[in-house]
Formats: C-alpha cells, structure tokens, sequence
C-alpha cells in the first residue's frame, strides 16, 4: 500500500459569522484542494461559554460548524498563509495525516 503525507486542517466556524460561503469559495475554486467536508454542530459554545443548541422550535441558528480540509503539506502552508488573517486566533488547528494513493480495486 503506497501512502503519502498530507496536512489535515480544522477551522471553527460560527453560523452566524458568515464565513463558510466565502472559505468554501476560496478552498474549492482558488486553493482546489483535494477534499473538503463541513460538520454541522447540533451543541457547541466558544470562548464565550455561550451553548448553542439546535432544537425543533429554532428558526434561526447560531450552531457551530467545523471545516476539515487536507491537502499535501507545502500546499497547505500556503493556504494557511493565505487564512491567517480571515479566521479567528485559535479556530483553527492543523496536523500531519498519511493518506492510501493506491490504485482502487475493480
């Protein structure tokens, strides 16, 4: 099995914040990194303490959302880079990940 080294990123979002449109603009469109996905919080608070919880009466939602996205590790320092000044200090994290380039199976 052939794997290689990627970077793994997480950023913490808000809903209300505004934010995700744009990054997933940036990340797809401009970055074009090889995977993305987005998790929708159902419970969450930040620094503030504030609990954020959905429930079947909300109408508007204020509930946290985290951005994985990963790609290889000098594309990613680019990246970073480019985000530090969008994303708040502290909402994002990052780490080394290996991922299987084998050929799939038919």
């Amino acid at each position: 099995m052939k794997m290689i080294e990627v970077t793994m990123v997480r950023i913490y979002l808000s809903e209300k914040n505004g934010q995700l449109d744009n990054l997933l603009k940036r990340l797809h469109d401009w970055e074009k990194v090889r995977g993305v996905s987005v998790f929708r919080g159902i419970t969450g608070y930040g620094e503030n303490g504030e609990m954020h919880t959905a429930s079947f009466s909300d109408l508007s939602l204020d509930l946290p959302l985290v951005v994985e996205f990963f790609d290889e590790p000098s594309k990613i320092e680019n990246i970073l880079e480019h985000l530090h000044n969008t994303i708040k200090p502290r909402h994002m994290v990052k780490w080394n990940a290996w991922v299987n380039e084998s050929e799939q199976i038919r």
